[in-house]
């Protein structure tokens, strides 16, 4: 039934409804080879501040994040904790309330000191919790609110800094930073545990790198580039966004009026 629905009610494009795309600014959309204006944005964007930082936070976002649930259901498990309890320590309403922080808070402070602050004290606290049921309940609490929620600021400042048109590509390679933190920490942590029969070196380890990712964060991501602010969005969650105005009729000339004179 859901399925029947979608084909018949929802459509890919605002333009199958007559209505430009929220945010619109009128500003062409690259054209050409997708390898080559990946490579040239990156270039581009690699000269920026705002890059780097953003790239490395991310890398530090993927250490302790993604790098580390693959051990958190086995790391839980050596406390005696089953599966379905640990499953649950995890937020999966962070990326929604972190959208709604971010439209209305400064970014810069939303990613240093709420999400990476926030995220590093709980790693840290769970590795001296003894996994009890406040210890666990409080790391819920502050790990899960900011899980996966650096999405959304994260683009807003690249957007901010580097342009609207780029910020597409250019986040795609930050989020390539995140990958390889993640990956790099996946293997960390399995061998903590192979070395030292315990997860807990890496996780506390992923905790204190979150750390100086706070000052670092607020101190120079966002910066905006002289021609990157825009136009003011479209104010896409407040109000639908407005179709499009026909072009105004251009004014008659002075031969029409004077034909049409009695």
């Amino acid at each position: 039934m859901t399925a029947l629905l979608g084909l018949i009610f929802a459509r890919d494009r605002p333009a199958d409804l007559g209505l430009a795309p929220c945010g619109d600014d009128g500003a062409p959309a690259p054209a050409g080879n997708p390898f080559a204006i990946s490579v040239k944005a990156l270039i581009t964007a690699s000269g920026s501040l705002t890059f780097w930082v953003l790239a490395f936070t991310f890398f530090v976002c993927g250490v302790s994040s993604l790098g580390l649930m693959p051990h958190f259901v086995t790391l839980c498990g050596d406390f005696g904790i089953g599966p379905i309890v640990s499953t649950s320590l995890l937020d999966l309403i962070g990326t929604i309330g972190s959208g709604w922080l971010s439209d209305r808070y400064d970014n810069r402070w939303l990613l240093a000191w709420y999400y990476y602050g926030l995220r590093g004290l709980a790693l840290i606290w769970l590795s001296y919790s003894g996994f009890s049921m406040v210890g666990l309940s409080l790391f819920a609490v502050f790990y899960g609110l900011d899980f996966i929620a650096r999405g959304p600021p994260s683009v807003r400042l690249t957007a901010k800094a580097l342009g609207r048109e780029q910020a597409p590509v250019v986040f795609g390679w930050i989020f390539a930073a995140h990958q390889l933190g993640a990956g790099v920490m996946a293997f960390a942590a399995g061998a903590s545990r192979d070395v030292l029969a315990s997860y807990l070196p890496a996780f506390l380890a992923a905790g204190l790198l979150c750390l100086p990712s706070t000052p670092i964060a607020s101190h120079r991501a966002g910066s905006p580039r002289p021609d990157a602010a825009g136009p003011p969005r479209q104010p896409c969650l407040l109000q639908p966004p407005t179709r499009r105005a026909a072009p105004p009729s251009p004014p008659p000339s002075t031969s029409d009026a004077t034909r049409r004179a009695p």
